[in-house]
């Protein structure tokens, strides 16, 4: 383990962060925010100064090859340290005063959870809220993905980096050097913005609503600018636009790339890509029926609003347009369960994962041949690849590790006395990154009345959540640092 290769790259990282915070700080100059301005300004000297120290003092250290455990290091202290910075802007400015508040709405953002603290967001300087917003869209494709992208010298260990922020059951790469895998995701990325942003803007939002809405649902997020998050718009043609983008976000971006470039037929015969449509539309129909059923909506109305919360709980995104405890308890109960799924491998959703739920179903449907034909052979197959016992391995104790983590935050999280739909939704919520649950943090009500060590318990079951809790449960193991 290279230490200092480690701290190099970390400041690194936190320049390209300090590069994107100069957007926000052009805004606040332009709408004479002088608050969030001194709080860009200080944050982006601070981190200048840093950073110039270490890279002057490692100036002659060539960054060598990085090893899986560097990789594992660098990428927990690469989220920890970028949302500790980001969160300074929120503090100087007082837009968010508590060092507490302020770095679990970082860690959030980066996260792409979309669990906040606010209670009136409206009031917030557009410079804050374009930041907050901006977190979560760097968060989405990763900023050690984007970190590798730009600096061509991390190729050699950039694999190990990637694979540390993002280690999904598979890894695909769609080019021969692991940084031009990483260009072309956030070419993909940029370019699915863009559109977005257009056609929002063509459904009469500002630009500044389109930009900020089009961060949230990509990234699956979550963060609107909004009290009433997407409801405030009350536009059948803006939420079917944010519903189609989520949707974009949580399919694997290798699939978009296969797409793009006319393999059209690998797109549509990708397994995970279908259940995951499927599970959308099954879900959205029994709501609309559901609420057809109890008088509470027509049926335009009623697939309007399951499509969009089917989208935005399966994505991990967490936008609504109603109060969807309001709705019959069938209803409820299908979006609780989505909340354990996610989207597919490989996209900015959070959560457990189409894939290995498929995986686990069909290892559970092969042990069952197995008691009726004790010596029979069966393969176990994700589109038409056999997958190896590592991997179905690695799945099983991905999701006993999830189940238990959540079980633990949930103790934790009841020590606030609060009760138990909202202290399961709630570590539901933020290790899954989802955001909104049930009880207390439904949609609409938020984290604030959480005591500050829920908060920083919840900021770390947020982060453990979206490195997939391998990478960052590691480092709390004795073999890890044995023979360092």
């Amino acid at each position: 383990m290279s230490i200092r290769n480690i701290i190099k790259v970390l400041s690194i990282v936190l320049l390209i962060i300090a590069g994107f915070m100069l957007i926000p700080l052009i805004m606040a100059y332009y709408l004479h925010e002088t608050a969030p301005f001194k709080g860009f300004i200080i944050t982006i000297a601070l981190i200048i100064i840093i950073s110039s120290i270490v890279l002057i003092i490692e100036r002659n250290n060539k960054i060598n090859d990085l090893t899986a455990r560097d990789g594992f290091i660098f990428v927990t202290f690469a989220w920890i340290s970028a949302s500790l910075f980001s969160c300074l802007p929120f503090i100087i400015s007082k837009s968010i005063p508590s060092i507490t508040d302020a770095y679990f709405e970082a860690m959030s953002g980066y996260s792409t959870t979309g669990a906040s603290i606010l209670i009136d967001i409206e009031i917030l300087p557009r410079s804050i809220l374009f930041w907050r917003s901006l977190t979560h869209w760097l968060g989405g494709m990763g900023i050690v993905v984007l970190t590798v992208a730009i600096l061509p010298m991390l190729g050699i260990g950039g694999i190990q980096l990637i694979k540390a922020e993002a280690p999904g059951p598979s890894m695909d790469k769609i080019s021969p050097r692991i940084s031009g895998t990483a260009k072309k995701l956030w070419y993909i990325y940029i370019g699915l913005t863009i559109i977005q942003t257009i056609l929002l803007v063509a459904g009469k939002m500002s630009l500044f609503d389109a930009l900020t809405h089009t961060f949230g649902s990509l990234s699956g997020g979550g963060f609107s600018i909004k009290n009433k998050s997407v409801g405030h718009y009350d536009s059948a043609y803006i939420q079917g636009v944010i519903t189609f983008f989520m949707l974009l976000g949580g399919m694997n971006f290798s699939l978009h790339y296969k797409f793009i470039t006319g393999k059209i037929s690998q797109f549509l015969r990708d397994q995970e890509l279908r259940v995951y449509i499927l599970i959308f539309i099954i879900s959205s129909l029994l709501i609309t029926f559901n609420l057809m059923k109890h008088e509470v909506v027509s049926f335009n109305k009623g697939l309007q609003y399951s499509t969009f919360q089917v989208a935005s709980i399966l994505t991990t995104t967490g936008f609504a347009t109603a109060d969807y405890e309001l709705w019959p308890y069938f209803s409820q109960t299908i979006l609780f369960l989505i909340m354990f799924i996610g989207g597919c491998s490989g996209s900015t959703s959070g959560n457990i994962k189409v894939i290995r739920f498929m995986t686990l179903f069909k290892k559970g449907f092969n042990e069952m041949k197995y008691l009726l034909h004790p010596s029979g052979v069966f393969t176990l197959k994700v589109n038409g690849h056999t997958v190896r016992k590592d991997i179905a391995y690695a799945i099983s104790g991905f999701f006993f590790l999830y189940i238990l983590i959540l079980l633990i935050t949930t103790l934790v999280v009841s020590t606030a006395d609060v009760d138990i739909v909202t202290s399961l939704t709630t570590s539901l919520a933020a290790l899954g990154n989802i955001g909104p649950g049930f009880g207390l943090i439904g949609p609409t009500e938020n984290y604030h009345f959480f005591p500050a060590y829920v908060k920083w318990f919840l900021s770390l079951a947020m982060m453990i959540g979206r490195l997939e809790l391998y990478t960052v449960l590691v480092l709390f193991t004795r073999t890890f640092w044995a023979n360092r």
